[in-house]
């Protein structure tokens, strides 16, 4: 079993994370204070903490969604916007985190005025600011809202912003009703410009999403795809047996954005124990480990691993192959995933696997 400090040192990339979803409680408050919102439940900030987390653990994905009204309502200027993307990089930065894509939905924040260019302009900026001077990676990420009727726009909008600091584009939000083919003019657009998308399927809704996902739009990971294990068998011996759509993802090596505690709370999985990660992982699928939203799940990377770590024996040879499937599988030119590999995760993962043989 790997120990909890060696895990905090341990270097990890993160692929699958929303930025609206990130914020720290102290800083929806004073936003919310700045800017007129009175809508919090409370703006005592341990109080607010718990309530977003307890309002998460409703095992529904609908209603976990429902808390993202607040954190919106205070990202709406552009001073708030760069702000939480800056604090968003520093989180990460100081989690360990040395490669990260951040998914945001810029239509969902115009209503003081911004354009959706602006939007993105703020949040690549904050980026950049929160990442200085650390050993961390950041881009962004632009999700559609799938409810919606704006994903060809934000197609165009991620393409306009691909050599600054967007590197893909996803569909986000509810899943159940709103198919992946219904923006398939989208992700046509982004295949045609040889971009990147990932999309949101297999989370609250099975194997057609993430058949309509890769099979119709082209998706090059899954955000979530754990309802794959609906398409995988297991005997009373241990023995599995993968359908044709599960073969298919783990023969083509089509990334899987797990999120194990966010799955927890919308009713994926019953406990992290019981999450499908341990079987993916055993049967070699490309998983990667990630946190989804770091204010409603009350997590990070470094808990994500511990709880896995604690769940499933893991040790540091599976952290070190999550976190290489992750940067094998991101968004980053090539020789920027190589240099991140071989120049910071595998030297610092040998250096830990030292430390915990000496005993040190």
């Amino acid at each position: 079993m790997t120990s909890a400090e060696l895990i905090k040192r341990a270097p990890k990339a993160l692929l699958h994370d929303h930025l609206d979803g990130g914020l720290r409680p102290e800083t929806v408050v004073e936003l919310a204070a700045e800017y007129g919102y009175d809508g919090l439940p409370t703006t005592d900030v341990t109080e607010l903490g718990q309530w977003f987390n307890k309002g998460a653990k409703r095992n529904d994905l609908v209603l976990y969604l429902e808390t993202f009204a607040h954190t919106g309502a205070v990202m709406q200027h552009r001073d708030a916007i760069e702000r939480v993307a800056y604090e968003c990089a520093q989180d990460l930065a100081a989690d360990g985190v040395v490669y990260a894509e951040i998914r945001f939905a810029p239509e969902l924040h115009l209503e003081a005025g911004l354009t959706l260019d602006e939007v993105v302009e703020t949040v690549t900026a904050g980026f950049r600011r929160g990442s200085e001077g650390t050993d961390l990676t950041i881009y962004g990420i632009l999700s559609a809202m799938r409810q919606a009727a704006r994903s060809f726009e934000i197609a165009e909008l991620a393409i306009r912003h691909r050599d600054k600091g967007v590197v893909g584009f996803d569909i986000a939000g509810p899943e159940a009703g709103f198919p992946p083919t219904r923006h398939l003019d989208a992700f046509q657009l982004v295949n045609r410009e040889n971009f990147h998308a990932t999309i949101h399927a297999g989370e609250a809704f099975g194997l057609p999403s993430i058949w309509e996902a890769v099979q119709f739009c082209g998706a090059e990971r899954l955000g979530h795809g754990v309802r794959l294990i609906d398409d995988i068998t297991v005997d009373d011996d241990g023995e599995a047996t993968l359908g044709q759509l599960a073969t298919y993802i783990r023969d083509r090596r089509i990334p899987l954005e797990v999120c194990p505690t966010s799955n927890v709370n919308t009713g994926v999985a019953p406990t992290i124990a019981e999450h499908p990660i341990g079987l993916l992982r055993r049967l070699r699928f490309r998983v990667t480990l990630n946190t989804d939203n770091r204010l409603m799940s009350d997590t990070s990377m470094t808990n994500e691993m511990v709880e896995c770590c604690e769940a499933f024996g893991w040790g540091l040879d599976d952290l070190q192959w999550l976190t290489v499937n992750a940067v094998k599988s991101a968004f980053a030119p090539f020789p920027e995933r190589i240099k991140i590999i071989d120049g910071i995760v595998k030297p610092r993962y040998a250096m830990l696997k030292a430390e915990q043989q000496l005993g040190v």
